[in-house]
């Protein structure tokens, strides 16, 4: 590697390293209030924080790495035409060919890493963190059912409180749980219960010595009170149990010889992020260039809304696709191809000097 490349190289990967690095403490901020929501619902375990909080930031990166890609090409280029190193490199013959292998060596394993993501690991966070929510939320101690605590039932099914529970979260005592199903409410008490499960899924609670109220919501006298000595009540499922098979989840293999729309759609969203992060990797060059005076930042929210105008058209595409209004088979090329070719010409036309036209 000569000594030119070498030094380009470093600069690039110090400004792209300190891109990622503020990129990805402000996402894992919004990931956190994510999972905190879901927390704070019922929908997620409380004992499953850090491993959601990690599959979940996995699923990002597709979002993220692309912008710090070329957040960091636009700080590292800047920087070059900023301290007047550029024009001295350009009257040397250090032209956008000549940038070509320096760059290189960043973009590519850097787009390989985002297909990484966006094809394998991404969906296999995906179905890591359902399995997990799914097997945490059949037992109700793991869920998040703590003793002399009101708890939301996953999915928001219902509101239950326990006054005490023996260690292994099967027996409980004291027990009061709120349902809610349309215009109708349904409370239930018990002395004592015991958490059953059938067929892996199915949650109840083996209610013993309690009392049962059915009644309407708003207003009305049609009450039912019960009395019993057993009772069996059925715990709602998960949303991850109680989904069909999501194709955010699916392997490349299964996606293929899927044949619902969704799933051609969720192909077509795996495949963008790394062609869309190599055509802003190709626009980051020429957006680069300025005078040495000139502010540095007007160039990167020129990068960053063009960077919002891609990703918004790929998600609205790919809505488009899942619910029939695009064919199948245009896919999201109609974004991909054009981005690509514009960041091509932007890229291999950028310093050209134009021939000053002959006067008649």
């Amino acid at each position: 590697m000569l000594k030119l490349d070498r030094y380009l190289l470093r600069e690039l990967v110090q400004a792209t390293f300190a891109a990622l690095i503020v990129l990805s403490v402000v996402s894992l901020g919004g990931v956190f209030t994510d999972v905190l929501s879901d927390i704070a619902r019922g929908r997620v375990p409380a004992g499953l924080m850090l491993s959601q909080l990690g599959l979940q930031t996995i699923r990002y990166l597709p979002m993220i790495l692309p912008l710090g890609l070329m957040i960091g090409l636009l700080l590292g280029f800047g920087r070059l035409y900023r301290d007047s190193e550029m024009p001295i490199l350009t009257s040397i013959g250090v032209g956008p060919r000549r940038l070509l292998r320096p760059w290189a060596w960043l973009v590519l394993p850097m787009v390989g890493l985002i297909a990484l993501c966006s094809l394998w690991l991404g969906p296999w966070a995906k179905r890591t963190s359902d399995e997990m929510v799914a097997a945490g939320n059949r037992n109700l101690l793991v869920a998040g059912l703590d003793a002399g605590r009101f708890t939301e039932l996953p999915g928001g099914g219902g509101v239950v409180y326990v006054g005490a529970m023996s260690n292994d979260g099967t027996h409980l005592q004291r027990i009061f749980v709120y349902r809610q199903d349309g215009d109708r409410l349904d409370v239930t008490t018990a002395t004592g219960a015991t958490l059953k499960i059938e067929g892996g899924t199915q949650r109840f609670l083996d209610l013993k010595d309690g009392f049962r109220v059915e009644g309407p919501l708003d207003s009305g006298r049609d009450y039912r009170l019960m009395r019993y000595a057993r009772n069996e009540l059925r715990m709602p499922m998960s949303k991850a149990e109680d989904s069909p098979r999501n194709p955010q989840g699916l392997p490349i293999g299964e996606l293929l010889s899927d044949p619902r729309p969704q799933a051609g759609a969720q192909l077509h969203f795996r495949i963008a992020p790394p062609l869309l992060a190599l055509a802003f990797a190709l626009m980051a060059v020429p957006l680069a260039r300025s005078s040495p005076r000139q502010a540095r930042y007007g160039r990167l929210l020129l990068g960053f809304l063009a960077y919002l105008f891609g990703m918004n058209l790929m998600l609205l595409g790919t809505d488009w696709l899942g619910s029939g209004k695009l064919p199948m088979a245009a896919g999201l090329w109609w974004l991909l191809l054009p981005l690509l070719a514009a960041g091509a010409w932007f890229y291999f036309t950028d310093g050209r000097v134009r021939r000053p036209r002959r006067r008649a």
